[in-house]
């Protein structure tokens, strides 16, 4: 697929003509709610069966066209190249789909393995009826390589709206987990109802995973934690309705999200998970859990120092990210979750977490900050495609900040109030996902469903195949 960036004075009808789309291919692939209403910097998913690729230093069009599998002839005229000898770094090349011409007793198996792709994607791609019955001479179209990856998303909505959530995007999901089951001082947990939920996730083949925590938007937490984590008998009472509580409901793994740990319970918090993990790999279960986003061993804070990230690595089987949330509702305005923070994070993840454990948190909504900010004011919340709807209707011009990788623009509302919103966007999702390439990382955890934002499943899906267990 390809991201374009919307200039002054460009319609839908002239960007389809350029890509060799059409206007309703991008207005529904954006659910666009006007195609004939535009604004400047706005990003748009063309879907068509092409990619982009940005010029780093030292980089050749030879080595490009190596990296993708393509030949020089066809990136240097899909690109209209004057001099293919003189790239410019930054330089956006579109890279175009390979093309194979099937000979005579060839399987879309054999394709598949040719060009390191599976019988899915093309069937997929090029809508294939029939897999068993491909003519000689049929000109396929073939997807580029993609890794797999796990793909997890909570879900704060229960009961039926819990289960549409998943049900939507069931398809791009490996694992689903409602938040959460709230810990008590007496081992118990609080009851959720999250029946509907597990349902939809089985319908949809993905896996359910059980979440538990130590606090709520009232309590941090801190001394329950403590309660808990110094009482190896409650641990055991806690982990036997755990247990029972995946027996009855279907759920395959649980994951840990004990938050506002002192640091002095560290060391308990490291013992638990062992213990956890003890109780529940016999039995079939997995255990993950949630991990602030730290970018040393000696961060300071108590949201981090109990958070021994090399402990858990060790002991669970994988790890999320929690990479978001540096946009606080009650902070000042800025990107929820900038590139260059994840980044940190993440590279000192890799120096104690096997790669193959971490999951990148990427959060699904946006936030507008009213202008000049006030200390403890609260942001409004709500989706991409709202985000995008004020900026059409205020006619602000979308800005993107490069170092953060994240879109934002102002606007002065019907009262006078000046506004800042920082949201994610076809670009920033990209970024996100190249992250992930880059450092082979397990996948990626959404916070959390109920926010539309299309353009982020359609990228999703382009970018990697989903693991299905």
């Amino acid at each position: 697929m390809i991201i374009h960036v919307v200039s002054s004075g460009e319609t839908l009808s002239g960007i389809a003509r350029r890509y060799g789309s059409n206007v309703s291919q991008i207005a529904a692939a954006n659910e666009l709610p006007d195609p004939n209403r535009l604004t400047v910097g706005q990003a748009l998913v063309v879907p068509i069966a092409a990619r982009q690729h940005v010029v780093r230093s030292g980089e050749t069009l030879w080595q490009i066209a190596q990296r993708y599998g393509v030949s020089l002839d066809a990136l240097v005229r899909v690109n209209q190249l004057a001099n293919p000898n003189m790239l410019k770094i930054g330089t956006v090349l579109v890279i175009p789909a390979r093309i194979h011409t099937v000979q005579s007793g060839e399987t879309l198996w054999q394709i598949a393995q040719r060009y390191g792709t599976t019988v899915q994607e093309i069937v997929k791609l090029n809508r294939i009826q029939n897999p068993n019955l491909i003519q000689t001479g049929a000109v396929l179209t073939i997807p580029f390589p993609k890794p797999v990856i796990d793909v997890n998303a909570y879900t704060i909505n229960m009961g039926g709206t819990g289960a549409g959530e998943v049900r939507e995007v069931g398809r791009h999901l490996t694992y689903a987990s409602p938040f959460a089951y709230i810990m008590k001082a007496d081992g118990t947990l609080g009851s959720i109802n999250d029946t509907p939920i597990i349902q939809a996730a089985i319908e949809r083949h993905v896996v359910p995973m059980m979440c538990i925590t130590n606090f709520t938007a009232q309590n941090p937490g801190t001394t329950l934690a403590h309660t808990i984590l110094s009482n190896p008998a409650l641990q055991e009472r806690m982990l036997t309705n755990i247990i029972n509580i995946m027996n009855e409901k279907g759920y395959r793994l649980l994951n840990v999200d004990f938050e506002n740990v002192r640091q002095t319970d560290r060391e308990l918090y490291n013992q638990f998970l062992q213990r956890a993990v003890d109780r529940l790999h016999p039995l079939g279960y997995f255990v993950s859990t949630a991990l602030a986003p730290k970018t040393s061993s000696e961060q300071k804070g108590l949201l981090y120092e109990a958070h021994d990230y090399e402990a858990h690595g060790r002991i669970v089987d994988f790890v999320v990210l929690m990479t978001y949330e540096w946009g606080y509702r009650l902070g000042p305005p800025q990107a929820i979750s900038p590139l260059n923070q994840i980044r940190r994070v993440i590279e000192y993840a890799v120096t104690v977490i096997p790669r193959n454990k971490i999951m990148m948190g990427f959060q699904l909504y946006a936030r507008d900050w009213l202008l000049p900010h006030v200390q403890g004011q609260e942001a409004e919340t709500f989706d991409m495609q709202e985000a995008v709807r004020r900026a059409l209707q205020y006619g602000a011009a979308i800005q993107y900040n490069e170092r953060a990788q994240s879109p934002f623009f102002r606007y002065t509302d019907g009262q006078g109030r000046r506004h800042e919103v920082w949201f994610e966007d076809a670009r920033s999702a990209q970024a996100k996902f190249d992250l992930v390439k880059e450092y082979g990382l397990r996948g990626i955890s959404y916070w959390v469903l109920g926010y539309p934002f299309p353009q982020n499943w359609l990228l999703l899906e382009d970018n990697f195949i989903i693991r299905k267990m």
